[in-house]
């Protein structure tokens, strides 16, 4: 999906010390949320405690069927928004925004209708995984769980892109035009629709099938396939679809646990946030065009 960004650390060479130095204060502060967490999760371990507490919640009630509705219907109104929206095709001469805009559209559209198809088939808003009677604990579960996870990604990531370049069209659309539509279109695409539609895809419809498919392991089959998946979703951008596979897990795991994927939601945006700063902040002094 052109939506997701990979994260990585900008270049610290060039004429801007204010820049480099709030980059490497950025990185320490986030390992070391990363120790804290990695602690406390430890002694919780040590204690035969579950890393995330396990909510009771019911299996998912649709089958292979649904799943493959679903992505019918997503790839669909991908393929449909390309074709009307003005200026998104042909691919040859289609503008950046326009593909990105177009994306926007079908994401938010193909997850509509697949919300919808599953509902038909006797789904609930809390089998959905929408249910938001938890919201402050979710939200505080997102935040522990960023600071687990972003500091080492963000090195793996950086690392990956010396051995071969990222690429993403957000980045090539950064680079041409940086005015307050196309930050805006980013903003949109990559940290609210993306999180929305790809954690009810990739965590809900497909993970939660797989559950009840894969029960072995405590689910830990369906949260490897669910992540394999979403990782090479993301294939052809350079090696930043491997750190993605951990993200994945990651994403997965507190699905599994919690039976809801708004956790996964909120880490998710806040994830591409950070990814959109860093793209930001790597641009800067830079020209557009």
């Amino acid at each position: 999906m052109e939506s997701e960004l990979s994260p990585s650390l900008p270049e610290l060479a060039g004429p801007f010390p204010a820049v480099q130095l709030l980059v490497l204060a950025a990185t320490g502060v986030a390992l070391a949320g990363c120790v804290w967490v990695a602690w406390v999760l430890v002694r919780r371990w040590q204690r035969g405690e579950a890393l995330v507490p396990l909510r009771p919640h019911e299996p998912v009630l649709w089958g292979g069927n649904d799943v493959a509705t679903v992505l019918f219907l997503l790839l669909a109104a991908q393929l449909v928004a390309g074709a009307v929206m003005p200026g998104a095709s042909p691919p040859q001469t289609a503008t950046l925004s326009a593909r990105l805009a177009a994306s926007v559209v079908a994401s938010l559209l193909g997850t509509l209708f697949a919300i919808w198809h599953l509902l038909s088939r006797g789904a609930s808003r809390e089998s959905l995984g929408f249910g938001l009677t938890t919201f402050g604990a979710d939200a505080r579960l997102a935040v522990a769980t960023l600071s687990l996870v972003t500091g080492p990604l963000l090195i793996v990531a950086g690392l990956l892109d010396r051995l071969v370049p990222y690429k993403h069209p957000v980045i090539d659309l950064l680079a041409s035009q940086r005015d307050g539509y196309s930050l805006w279109l980013v903003v949109l695409s990559a940290v609210v629709v993306a999180p929305i539609a790809e954690e009810f895809l990739f965590r809900r419809v497909l993970q939660g099938w797989l559950e009840k498919r894969l029960p072995e392991a405590d689910g830990m089959w369906a949260i490897a396939i669910s992540s394999l998946v979403f990782g090479l979703a993301h294939f052809g951008q350079g090696l930043g679809w491997l750190p993605l596979l951990v993200l994945g897990a990651v994403l997965g795991y507190l699905a599994r646990q919690t039976g809801s994927i708004v956790p996964g939601i909120l880490l998710h945006a806040l994830f591409n946030s950070v990814s959109v700063v860093l793209l930001l902040v790597q641009m800067a002094g830079v020209p557009a065009g």
